[in-house]
């Protein structure tokens, strides 16, 4: 990968700003009364629950929550389920929290959506000796932490994988790509000889491509935001992992329908043979391996690579929430136990085909021979890191999403692009 000039450096060292963001969320949480008692730990409600979630593609969910409904017919779990898409899901959870309806119990959100509920006061913290945290992934548990404090159980994680062709890696001789070098150098000449498309990822400006842009970031030792807060998009590191995907798509290993992609078009595109590699979520190697797919029995996936190794992906997944206005609060705290158990969190991952949180479940023999990707995936999720804790989280999402794709349709240098971006999000963060 190319190096950052000396100019270059100078001038996004001049624009950074170190400025603490962390003022506006004091400011919302104090407002909001978010400090309020543990769910589990005051109230003694009991009664039944609606649970909401977005759409359960795999209908697992309904057969998770059966054992619960026969064991507590009086605390039966009614489940709710919103459109697929995340946006919708977001804005119909938002609204009904902001007008403080009881109608959902708990809430299966998405994990960069913890910060915003509980700076709200929307949901309530929960009482950590109810739950089995020890057994879960260490990372997982600070997807649900705001202000050190926990308000949502880590239910499903995610980490991305490189998916790739094994048939055609082992036919050359090759092992799957470590680093960036070994992944272009790869795309660009297998492709080329085997007629397909090089690498893909989801680069439509949607939430999928700050995801993708995030992680080439921190692959390349940058980030978005430092430990404090401050805003750092404005580093050489930070070019450096912008241009690993304005590079490819310049040089042609990333093809120019990778700025169409989302998660199931690029899972498509892969699964009918047009993508040598791609990098997505877990749920693509159950599809892409079933009977019927024309890749079945050629697919593997690695840990996504980086600059000089091993990347750096970020943490996915969805948490447990409880609704701070619950009027059931005592059998919310039981039934998020109850799908942080094992038996649960094992058909998360058989009938779901969703990553656990439970850490066992990853060296266990059975399911490792029937999910060979799993350790590598526990590789991931322990490397990857938290989205930036934020209540305007969706602003900074959308502001990455639209500044960056510029750069990658080639018509913003990769150095405005970030230049501008640490301008955005120091107005959205109160920089």
């Amino acid at each position: 990968m190319r190096g950052v000039g000396d100019d270059l450096v100078r001038r996004l060292r001049l624009t950074g700003r170190a400025a603490l963001a962390t003022a506006l969320l004091l400011t919302a949480l104090t407002a909001s009364g978010a400090e309020r008692d543990p769910v589990g730990a005051a109230s003694d409600g009991r009664g039944p629950l609606t649970m909401v979630t977005g759409r359960d593609l795999t209908r697992y969910l309904h057969r998770v929550l059966d054992d619960w409904n026969r064991a507590r017919p009086a605390e039966r779990v009614e489940l709710v389920e919103l459109p697929e898409a995340a946006d919708e899901v977001h804005a119909q959870m938002r609204d009904s929290l902001r007008a403080g309806s009881t109608r959902f119990d708990v809430l299966n959100i998405d994990v960069a959506w913890t910060a915003e509920f509980a700076g709200h006061g929307w949901i309530a913290p929960l009482d950590r000796s109810a739950l089995p945290l020890d057994s879960l992934l260490p990372p997982v548990l600070d997807t649900g932490t705001y202000r050190g404090r926990l308000y949502a159980a880590p239910y499903v994680t995610n980490a991305g994988l490189l998916y790739y062709r094994k048939d055609i890696l082992a036919r050359e001789g090759l092992g799957p790509p470590r680093t960036w070098d070994e992944l272009a150098d790869q795309a660009a000449t297998l492709s080329a000889e085997y007629g397909m498309q090089g690498y893909a990822g989801q680069l439509l400006p949607y939430e999928g491509l700050t995801v993708n842009v995030t992680e080439a970031i921190q692959s390349a030792g940058g980030s978005l935001t430092g430990p404090d807060g401050e805003i750092t998009v404005a580093s050489p590191a930070a070019l450096e992992g912008l241009r690993f995907l304005t590079d490819g798509l310049r040089e042609g290993w990333i093809p120019e329908q990778a700025l169409t992609y989302k998660e199931e078009t690029s899972r498509l595109a892969f699964q009918s043979g047009e993508l040598l590699f791609l990098r997505n979520w877990p749920y693509v190697y159950a599809l892409a391996s079933a009977p019927g797919s024309p890749v079945a029995g050629k697919v593997g996936a690695v840990p996504l690579p980086g600059r000089d190794g091993p990347g750096a992906g970020v943490l996915g997944g969805s948490n447990l929430a409880v609704n701070a206005r619950s009027p059931h609060p005592r059998s919310a705290a039981d039934l998020l136990a109850h799908l942080l158990g094992e038996k649960a969190q094992r058909q998360v991952l058989t009938e779901g085909a969703l990553p656990p949180v439970r850490a066992s479940l990853y060296s266990d023999p059975a399911l490792v021979r029937r999910f060979p990707y799993l350790p590598e995936l526990a590789r991931g999720v322990r490397s990857a890191r938290v989205r930036l804790t934020s209540v305007h989280y969706e602003q900074v999402s959308l502001a990455v999403a639209a500044v960056t794709h510029g750069a990658l349709t080639q018509r913003v240098p990769p150095e405005e692009a970030l230049l501008r971006l640490d301008r955005e999000l120091g107005d959205i963060l109160g920089r």
